[in-house]
Parts: C-alpha cells; structure tokens; sequence
C-alpha cells in the first residue's frame, strides 16, 4: 500500500505541472484514501501476527496458510 502510495504521490505531481488540477484533486483525494487503508493494514497485519503467534505455531495442524486465509478473508471486512 505504501508503494502505491507513493506512485499515486508522483502522477499526481505530474498532473499538478500540467495543469491538469480537476483530474489532480481526484488523484489527491485517493491518496488520503489510500493513507486510511495503509493504516486499516497495519491493524490486520499486527492482528494476523498476534493469532500466527497465539494459535498457528503452537497448534502445528494448523498452517500460516489457513491463518492467512482466516484473517485476510476480503470478502467478509
């Protein structure tokens, strides 16, 4: 997310020396969003750590994948 971040950053700087100011706003308008979802990130992440910590690496049955896939299931955030 940080890396798209800061492409978005860039094209809307190319966008601003052009004159291109409607289209820039818009651009300037999903950074913001993007800057909110980095850190929404950050919280699954630190979440998906803590439950690879508390139950995937004592519970051996139980892989890093199906963690993964339980915290990272996008359909249900």
């Amino acid at each position: 997310m940080q890396e798209h971040i800061e492409w978005l950053k860039k094209e809307w700087e190319k966008l601003e020396s052009v004159g291109q100011l409607g289209v820039a706003l818009h651009i300037g308008d999903c950074i913001e969003h993007a800057e909110a979802m980095l850190e929404e990130e950050r919280e699954v992440m630190m979440e998906f750590a803590t439950d690879y910590e508390r139950e995937c690496r004592v519970n051996l049955e139980r892989s890093i994948r199906k963690c993964w896939d339980e915290t990272f299931n996008t359909k249900e955030r």
